[in-house]
């Protein structure tokens, strides 16, 4: 039997999967190392793997992950997030996002409930007041459930037709229901923050929300190893206004969180749960205000391994590997101050985000130009792997 530790942001089978990540580790030179859990506290394994890519390019990694020694750095109660958001000592063991070298893309509009309010955010103009009246009028033109609509078939083809002849088809209807997943680029390599962390919105935004979803691992290869949660910050009214604002809504200063950690897939988790679990969500403010979500993957639309396919491949590659959103049903309609208002984020709301197998992700809502710089690029990444010996085992600085 596994022992348990009294960690609330661990799965709810504690250590029976493979969890592996990234912490900040004091020492002569400190900076960030792989890690993984096991029973007796956190070990360090960047004598192994000096990247989270190259642990997750490794072959049999589960096998090599659990024969690895390590080093023992600390307890698993040291990276409680309330510990890891009180100090930014070099000296302080803290945890990180899991993910590294890995290019941070993202996939749009995956399922149903997400798409209308996509339509509904393009129709209102990125204007929040008008989204309850939109919201009934699209609701009443599209009709029946957009979710038994399999991606680019006849049926959905159908609907497109009749859609475009009513005037209503949209941009994101384009994606939701046709052969083309939406990709792109949620955030720069090394800039997700992790758990206990602050998330940033834009100043200037008056309608923004959560993103609760899950955060699938993918190798250099193309090889889907292990998942993890993820905040896809959004800001509604910058993306409403013009679609081409989708760079400034989506990426900014602390606007991606992934974490607590990847869990492998090995004998305890694989693809197909998956596909098959729950994405919770718990907004708190500091006001009063709360608001809970929920999203199944069981109503995504595409496959998951589908939007794999349609992010790298031949088509594309990527030689870090990928941390790749899969999209959340979840767009919060729930009124936070005048009727017809709907929800935005206020300062200081923490935002909680849970899958029993995958744990919790804690973060604390600010503003983008006030949450911690980031500062901590790849020349600064490379410099520490360098003064910490650690370079050549890195496969990425290998010459073609």
């Amino acid at each position: 039997m596994k022992k348990m530790p009294a960690t609330p942001w661990l799965p709810e089978d504690g250590l029976t999967g493979t969890l592996v990540g990234r912490a900040w580790v004091p020492g002569p030179v400190p900076g960030p190392s792989v890690i993984v859990l096991r029973p007796d506290g956190v070990y360090d394994l960047s004598a192994h793997f000096a990247t989270m890519s190259d642990l997750l390019d490794a072959a049999d990694l589960v096998a090599q992950v659990r024969a690895a020694p390590g080093r023992l750095v600390g307890s698993i109660d040291q990276l409680m997030p309330s510990a890891a958001a009180q100090s930014d000592d070099p000296q302080t063991l803290r945890l990180l996002a899991p993910c590294d070298l890995q290019v941070i893309k993202a996939a749009g509009v995956t399922f149903a409930a997400s798409l209308i309010e996509r339509v509904i955010e393009e129709q209102a103009r990125g204007d929040a007041a008008q989204a309850a009246a939109v919201r009934q009028q699209v609701v009443e033109l599209l009709g029946g459930d957009l979710g038994a609509i399999k991606p680019g078939s006849a049926q959905a083809m159908q609907l497109k037709a009749l859609l475009i002849e009513k005037g209503l088809w949209s941009q994101y209807l384009e994606v939701g229901i046709g052969p083309d997943a939406e990709v792109f680029t949620k955030a720069p390599v090394l800039s997700s923050v992790g758990n206990g962390a602050q998330v940033g919105i834009h100043p200037g935004s008056a309608w923004n929300n959560p993103e609760p979803e899950i955060v699938l691992a993918v190798n250099s290869r193309g090889e889907t190893v292990g998942a993890s949660l993820g905040n896809d910050v959004n800001l509604r009214d910058f993306e409403g206004r013009s679609a081409l604002l989708l760079g400034k809504a989506k990426d900014n200063n602390a606007s991606c969180a992934i974490g607590p950690f990847i869990r492998l897939f090995d004998a305890s988790y694989s693809m197909d749960d998956v596909r098959h679990c729950t994405v919770s969500l718990r907004v708190e403010g500091s006001d009063g205000f709360e608001m809970h979500g929920s999203s199944s993957m069981a109503k995504i639309s595409r496959d998951p391994l589908d939007l794999v396919a349609q992010t790298l491949g031949a088509h594309h590659q990527y030689p870090d590997g990928v941390m790749l959103f899969l999209g959340t049903m979840f767009a919060p309609t729930q009124d936070r101050g005048q009727p017809g208002s709907g929800f935005t984020h206020r300062l200081g709301d923490m935002v909680r985000i849970s899958s029993p197998q995958l744990g919790l992700l804690v973060n604390e809502v600010n503003h983008c130009d006030r949450a911690a710089p980031w500062t901590f690029g790849l020349r600064a990444f490379y410099a520490n792997l360098s003064a910490r010996g650690l370079l050549t085992q890195t496969a990425g600085c290998a010459v073609p």
